[in-house]
C-alpha cells in the first residue's frame, strides 16, 4: 500500500481556503503534493492516467486524517510505503518539493513502485 499524505487538513472549510489559496497566492501555497496532483478545483489529467494504471494501492489523506488513523506524523507532504503494520517514506518532504512538477512526481513514484 502506497499512502499519500498531504499537507493540508481535511474538511470542506480546509478544502475552501485551500481552493483559495491557490487562487489568489499560489507561490506559497503550501503543499507541493496537492499542486502536482490537483489543480485548483479538479485532478490533473496526467495524474490521474497514472494513478489508475498502477497495481498498487493508493491511499490518499489529508495530514490530520493521517495523525489520527497512524498516531504518528512526518514533515508533510509525504509518500509512504506501508509494509505489514511498518511505515516507510518512499518520498520525502524534500523530495516532493524539489520536484516542480506532475511529470517528475510520476517518474520518480514509477521507479520507486517497480
Amino acid at each position: 500500500m502506497i499512502i499519500f499524505v498531504y499537507n493540508a487538513d481535511s474538511g470542506k472549510l480546509n478544502a475552501a481556503f485551500d481552493i483559495a489559496h491557490k487562487l489568489i497566492s499560489p507561490s506559497t501555497y503550501n503543499c507541493q503534493l496537492c499542486e502536482m496532483t490537483y489543480g485548483v478545483l479538479n485532478e490533473r489529467d496526467s495524474w490521474k492516467t497514472f494513478r489508475e494504471s498502477v497495481s498498487d494501492e493508493l491511499v490518499f489523506l489529508h495530514r490530520d486524517e493521517f495523525e489520527k488513523q497512524y498516531d504518528q506524523k512526518f514533515d508533510y507532504p509525504v509518500v509512504l510505503r506501508k509494509e505489514g503494520e511498518v511505515l516507510k517514506v518512499l518520498l520525502s518532504n524534500k523530495a516532493i518539493n524539489e520536484m516542480g512538477n506532475t511529470d517528475r512526481l510520476i517518474e520518480r513514484l514509477q521507479d520507486e513502485l517497480k
